[in-house]
C-alpha cells in the first residue's frame, strides 16, 4: 500500500476513517452486543417520493403501532406505518411541503437534519410543539445553491428526541446532484438501533443508558438484520449511508471491495477519495461509490470505545464489561458473482465551497461540553448551563463568520451538532486542515478540542446546537442561537 499524504492523513483523521492504516482506534463504550443473524431476503427500500416542477408535498403521520422490524412483527413508531419513513428525493431550489400529523400520546416535531433553510415559523424550528392528535404543516424553500448530498429528518421536541429516534421515526433526505454521477444502482442505507423486548415492543432503557447514551441489541439496516445485496464484478454503485443511531458510532468496513469516498454531511470533496473503512458519529452520513470484486463481502460496524462518565454504576471508570474494540456486527452481506461490468466514466468533480479560513472572524467563541454527577444526577452542559429554550445563548449577526472552539472537558466523545448552518473543520487537537472540511456533525473527542468556523450568510433567527448523542441533548447538552 502506498503511503498516504500529509493531506489525505488529515482527511482520513478528520473523518475516521482507514484506521487499519493509521491505527485510528474510537472512544466508545457499547451497551450491549448487538444482536447477529445469517442474511435475511434482499435489501428492500423505503418509497421513494420525488420533487416535480420544483415542489414536494408530503404527508408524514407519526404513529405507534405494528411494523415489520428485524424479520419479526413488532410494535414500534413509524412515519407512515413504515421503519424508515419514505425517502425524499428534491432539487436545490425546490420547495418542500411536509403535513407532520402526531398520532402518538405525547408531542413530537420534525427537524430536517442538515439541510440548509430557515430556521422560522414554518421552517425546520426546533421550538414547534405538535401536540397529541394535532398536526403542523412545514414549508422549507431550498437556496438554488443549496449543495447536494445525502440528510435526513427525525423528531426534535426536547426531551422526547432519543426515545422517538430509538423507537423508529427517521427517514432520508436527498438534494440530487447538478450533474449526475453514473451508476449501475443507489442504494440508501438508514442504520439505526433499537431493543426489542420479548413481546415485541421497544424497550424502555435505564437512566445509566440514558446517561452513557443508549445502544440497543438490534443493529439494522433499512429496519432489516444483516439483509443480502446483489451484484455483478465491476460495476459501480452509489451507497448513502446515515447514522440514524441515538448515541452509537458506526465503524464501518467491507472487506475486497473498492470503496471511494464522495461525500460526509454535506461537504462533497472535489474527487473521490480511496478508502478501507470510514466512522460516523450519530446524525453523520456517508456517500459511497462501491466499485464490486467477485466473492462474498460483509458490510461490519466494529465496536467503537467513546469513553463512559466517571463514576457511572457498573462501568469501573472503564467500558461495560464484555465488550471489546475488535468485536464486530454484520449489517449487510454482498454478493458479487456472474458477468463483468464496466469501465466507468470519470466521476464529475465536486462544487468548491467558499474557504472560510481566508474570511475575516467576526467573533471568536469557546464552547465547553460538560458533564459529571452532581446531588446523585447526571447534568450534561454546554459552558456550564443546561438547555432552557427561553434563554438565548449565542447571539450571531447575519452576514459574518465566527470561529468557535469546541473544547470537550468530559471523558465520553460528544458529536456536535449545529441546525441550519453547515461548519467548516479548521483545527483538530491542534493539527490544522489545509483543504475545505464542511460537515454539520463534528465528533469532538473526549478531553479533545476542534476549532471550526461558521459562515452566517443568509438565514436569521433563532435555532439550536447540540451533542447528537440525543440522550446527552434531552438531558441538557443543547445551547439556543440566534441569528440577526
Amino acid at each position: 500500500m502506498e503511503p498516504l499524504s500529509r493531506r489525505s492523513a488529515l482527511l482520513l483523521g478528520s473523518l475516521g476513517l482507514a484506521s487499519t492504516v493509521m491505527g485510528v482506534t474510537g472512544l466508545v463504550m457499547t451497551l450491549a452486543r448487538p444482536t447477529t443473524s445469517t442474511a435475511e431476503p434482499d435489501l428492500t427500500y423505503p418509497p421513494v417520493l420525488k420533487s416535480s416542477a420544483g415542489r414536494l408535498d408530503v404527508q408524514l403521520e407519526a404513529s405507534h403501532g405494528p411494523v415489520q422490524l428485524a424479520g419479526r412483527q413488532a410494535s414500534a413508531l413509524a412515519y407512515n406505518h413504515e421503519i424508515p419513513g419514505p425517502t425524499l428525493r428534491i432539487q436545490p431550489g425546490d420547495v418542500l411541503r411536509i403535513h407532520l400529523v402526531n398520532n402518538l400520546r405525547e408531542a413530537t416535531n420534525l427537524h430536517v437534519h442538515g439541510l440548509h433553510v430557515s430556521p422560522q415559523g414554518q421552517g425546520d424550528n426546533a421550538f414547534t410543539v405538535v401536540g397529541p392528535g394535532r398536526d403542523f404543516g412545514y414549508e422549507y424553500r431550498l437556496p438554488d445553491d443549496h449543495p447536494p448530498g445525502v440528510y435526513w429528518y427525525h423528531p426534535h421536541h426536547h426531551g422526547n428526541v432519543a426515545d422517538q429516534v430509538f423507537g423508529g421515526l427517521f427517514g432520508a433526505i436527498i438534494v440530487e446532484d447538478p450533474e449526475p454521477i453514473s451508476t449501475v444502482r443507489e442504494r440508501i442505507l438508514v442504520v439505526s438501533d433499537t431493543t426489542l423486548d420479548p413481546f415485541g415492543n421497544i424497550q424502555q432503557v435505564s437512566q445509566m443508558e440514558r446517561m452513557a447514551g443508549r445502544e440497543g441489541t438490534l443493529l439494522l439496516v433499512n429496519g432489516q438484520l444483516n439483509p443480502r445485496l446483489e451484484a455483478r464484478p465491476g460495476e459501480r454503485e452509489r451507497w448513502r449511508i446515515i447514522n440514524a443511531c441515538a448515541a452509537r458510532y458506526l465503524r464501518l468496513s467491507i472487506d475486497g471491495q473498492r470503496l471511494q469516498l464522495l461525500a460526509t454531511d454535506s461537504g462533497r470533496l472535489p474527487q473521490p477519495l480511496a478508502t478501507e473503512d470510514l466512522l460516523l458519529a450519530p446524525g453523520n452520513r456517508a456517500d459511497l461509490l462501491v466499485t464490486t470484486v467477485t466473492g462474498e463481502a460483509v458490510l461490519r460496524a466494529t465496536h467503537y470505545n467513546r469513553g463512559v462518565m466517571p463514576g457511572m454504576p457498573g462501568t469501573e471508570g472503564s467500558r461495560v464489561p464484555g465488550t471489546e474494540d475488535n468485536d464486530s456486527t454484520p449489517l449487510a452481506t454482498l454478493r458479487v458473482a456472474g458477468k463483468q461490468a464496466g469501465p466507468w466514466p470519470v466521476v464529475p468533480a465536486g462544487s468548491q465551497r467558499a474557504d472560510l479560513r481566508s474570511s475575516p472572524v467576526a467573533v471568536h467563541r469557546r464552547l465547553t461540553f460538560g458533564a459529571g454527577m452532581g446531588m446523585g444526577m447526571m447534568g450534561f452542559t454546554i459552558n456550564g448551563r443546561q438547555f432552557d429554550a427561553t434563554r438565548t445563548d449565542t447571539i450571531a449577526s447575519v452576514g459574518s463568520v465566527e470561529e468557535w472552539t469546541l473544547v470537550n472537558g468530559s471523558s465520553m466523545d460528544h458529536p456536535f451538532h449545529l441546525h441550519v448552518w453547515p461548519m467548516q473543520i479548521i483545527e483538530e487537537d491542534g493539527q490544522a486542515l489545509d483543504f475545505v472540511r464542511r460537515q454539520d456533525v463534528v465528533n469532538v473527542p473526549a478531553n479533545g478540542r476542534v476549532t471550526v468556523r461558521v459562515a452566517f450568510d443568509d438565514f436569521v433567527g433563532r435555532s439550536v446546537y447540540h451533542c447528537h448523542i440525543l440522550d446527552h441533548e434531552d438531558l441538557g447538552m443543547m445551547g439556543v442561537i440566534e441569528v440577526r
